[in-house]
């Protein structure tokens, strides 16, 4: 049987929500508090991904949601219908705004479930204020849905505004691997993002076709454009399989400073996507959006 606990401690700025079996084969923590990100899953009794102490939530932007853009903005300013706004910039180093807007929101249960064979909470967060660099209202709605062997992430974004907005949506998750040197992805690819010195996309530009990518000793920073919704992560001890609702999508590869660690983010959009309108989207007023993304463990 699963169970849903919401753990409160005001002194350690603690406020999630631990999921679990009665076996502890499957536990996901989710931390409210943190845009309602996944800073723990546990699939098959494997740990795909935990806290990456000693670095900080506020540099890693660890399993965030990002909305209303991934990835980057040059300088934080971008022109949509003949108007000019600016975000703040919270990327010092390279001048840019980054990741989005809700990351370090707190989100609120409005539904949860619970069987022997699954667990799902549903989490909302509602703007209701018009910013600087976003001036419009939405609400975000996260369904995760916890079994044995996987976890899927829901998302809807609903225009609450009288008037259209532009959007992109990305998820930051890190996963764990016992030895990243031997572990492998495979995706279906044959075009990559061009960066400039401060990671804004240049161009899209042909590569030779990616079949699967061998990490040994590689560091990436890197997105890619995906001919297919799914992508795999081979590691000596199970194999996931990253699913996505969407068919136009790309695929950011990071490698941070924390070992045996990697960044797999599937975005709908790239680096300033809203300059260079690469996978830019549009959504009307009372229109809502949707995506799902699905996590699966095989043991090797």
């Amino acid at each position: 049987m699963y169970k849903i606990n919401h753990i409160k401690n005001s002194k350690n700025n603690q406020n999630y929500l631990l999921i679990e079996d009665s076996f502890k084969i499957s536990r996901a923590k989710i931390y409210l508090n943190q845009g309602a990100s996944l800073q723990e899953l546990f699939l098959n009794s494997h740990e795909l991904i935990k806290d990456l102490c000693p670095l900080t939530y506020d540099k890693t932007y660890a399993s965030s949601i990002l909305f209303p853009f991934a990835n980057r903005v040059k300088d934080g300013t971008y022109r949509f219908k003949a108007k000019t706004y600016h975000f703040d910039i919270n990327q010092k180093e390279e001048n840019n705004a980054l990741h989005g807007l809700v990351y370090n929101k707190t989100f609120v249960v409005s539904n949860q479930e619970t069987s022997d064979e699954f667990a799902s909470v549903t989490l909302l967060y509602r703007e209701e204020n018009e910013s600087q660099g976003f001036p419009y209202t939405y609400t975000i709605q996260l369904e995760y849905i916890l079994t044995p062997n996987m976890i899927e992430l829901n998302i809807e974004i609903t225009n609450t505004d009288s008037k259209t907005f532009p959007f992109t949506l990305g998820w930051h998750p890190y996963f764990l691997s016992s030895d990243l040197s031997k572990s492998s992805l495979i995706f279906d690819c044959n075009k990559k993002t061009v960066l400039d010195e401060r990671n804004i996309t240049k161009e899209i530009s042909y590569i030779e076709p990616i079949g699967s990518i061998e990490i040994k000793e590689q560091t990436f920073d890197d997105c890619y454009v995906l001919n297919s919704n799914e992508v795999a992560f081979l590691t000596p001890e199970y194999i996931l399989k990253l699913t996505s609702t969407e068919e136009d999508s790309f695929l950011q590869i990071y490698t941070p400073l924390h070992k045996n660690t990697i960044a797999i983010e599937p975005t709908t959009g790239v680096s300033d996507s809203f300059n260079n309108g690469i996978g830019l989207k549009t959504l009307q007023p009372n229109e809502t959006y949707r995506i799902g993304w699905n996590l699966k463990i095989d043991n090797n």
